[in-house]
Order: C-alpha cells, then structure tokens, then sequence
C-alpha cells in the first residue's frame, strides 16, 4: 500500500520548514531595508511565510536575523 503524498509531504515539513517567533528579514546586504519583523516560517523552497499568509519571495529576501525567545 502506498501512502498518498499530501501526507508523506506533511511528515517531511518539519525537517525542511523552519518556524520561528521572531526573526528580522531583509531585502539588502546593509540591513537598511526591514521587509518584516516578528513571527515567520521558512519554507524548504525558500520561501518566507508571514503569519498573515503573505510570501515573500527568495528573490526579494537578501538575508534574515533570527533570535532565540
């Protein structure tokens, strides 16, 4: 028997996706521009999922700070 996919892709988001509570995304090397504070996810495909369900995309997003807490 095999398993349907949307549960083995469910099992697996834990190990790719990265949840965090407070995190600093921004769009630029300098750290001037800000595109969120606060509570994130990371998605395995690059992707940043805001708690609004907003996404912003790997090509807008230079880096990102997280912080413990």
């Amino acid at each position: 028997m095999i398993a349907p996919a949307d549960r083995i892709i469910g099992a697996l988001r834990e190990f790719f996706e990265d949840e965090r509570e407070s995190v600093v995304v921004y769009a630029d090397p300098d750290g001037e521009t800000v595109l969120h504070k606060g509570a994130a996810t990371i998605r395995a495909n690059g992707w940043v999922e805001l708690p609004s369900g907003r996404l912003l995309s790997p090509s807008s997003v230079h880096h990102i700070d997280t912080y413990d807490g």
